[in-house]
């Protein structure tokens, strides 16, 4: 059973189509991510999962059915606008939540503490939330947010406004609940952590889908016919114009990037550079996702 699926839906504010046609599916146990610029229908499409707003035509399924209000407490939301009790204490603030999506004081109790000592939050849990750092409570509203274990977590922008310490607290968090088999849906502008975090993507622009896919297979598609060679001596790179079949090459990476001929094949390449000197790495040469956003943006918008 899918954790979420969204069936050909569209969604139009004032005759304008903010969300048009889309249709996806969210794994359980994965991280998907939900990628675009700004205004491309990314929180549209949060908010329509949550029953916030109803969508003008299709199908929405979350845990292989409607949303109804037990499937709600199922799910974790931290909205990209943050908002916490400024002065309530960080355990009391914490404990009540957990109690309004009818996680017993017990447990709430338990959780709360437990997810402060994960964070180097335990300390302060007798503060209130307008006596710490903006990065700690940024680091509370995503407690917050999976406070009461949640199985379908949605993160928007859950890095935003934190040290990079606390970046690899948060992102350490995400992969544990992933172990799990839990469903985290990430929202980011951070194209380098949705490439390390995310199992499969979804991305827009202007309301419509542009890419959907795994990381792998979409980098893979977006690949230049190139190759990245690393040797064990700079020196070696004197010797490689010479050999047949190759186009260009440039540095990347602290690596060689060699682009071939249309007709040359890659195995015929690495024989003559074996051949030549020691090869430490040699490998496809991927586009990182970063890269694809911009292209794919760019190419969309100019059409």
């Amino acid at each position: 059973m899918h954790a979420l699926e969204f069936e050909g839906v569209s969604k139009s504010f004032a005759e304008k189509n903010v969300v048009r046609d889309i249709s996806f599916s969210v794994e359980q146990g994965e991280i998907f991510g939900l990628l675009g610029p700004n205004g491309a229908g990314k929180t549209t499409l949060i908010r329509l999962l949550l029953d916030i707003i109803k969508p003008d035509s299709g199908k929405i399924r979350v845990f292989g059915g409607s949303l109804s209000a037990a499937a709600k407490d199922r799910i974790g939301y931290l909205p990209e606008e943050r908002g916490l009790y400024r002065k309530t204490k960080l355990l009391d603030m914490l404990i009540y939540l957990a109690r309004l999506k009818n996680v017993s004081q017990k447990e709430a109790q338990a959780n709360a503490e437990a997810l402060l000592k994960s964070l180097d939050l335990y300390e302060y849990r007798g503060k209130k939330v307008e006596e710490l750092s903006k990065g700690m409570q940024q680091k509370i509203q995503f407690l917050s947010a999976v406070i009461h274990e949640p199985e379908l977590i949605i993160l928007d922008e859950p890095f935003s406004g934190l040290d990079p310490v606390s970046t690899k607290a948060v992102k350490d968090k995400i992969l544990e609940y992933r172990k799990e088999g839990k469903t985290v849906i990430l929202s980011t502008h951070m194209m380098e952590q949705a490439q390390k975090l995310c199992d499969r993507i979804l991305m827009l622009n202007k309301g419509e889908r542009v890419l959907y896919g795994t990381v792998a297979g979409i980098r893979k598609e977006h690949g230049k016919n190139s190759l990245l060679v690393e040797f064990a001596e700079k020196g070696s790179l004197s010797s490689l114009h010479d050999i047949p079949g190759i186009r260009k090459i440039t540095w990347r990476e602290g690596a060689v990037e060699i682009l071939p001929e249309e007709s040359t094949n890659a195995q015929a390449i690495l024989q003559e550079l074996v051949r030549r000197a020691e090869i430490l790495r040699f490998e496809q040469a991927l586009p990182s996702l970063n890269e694809i956003f911009i292209e794919t943006v760019e190419s969309v918008s100019g059409e």
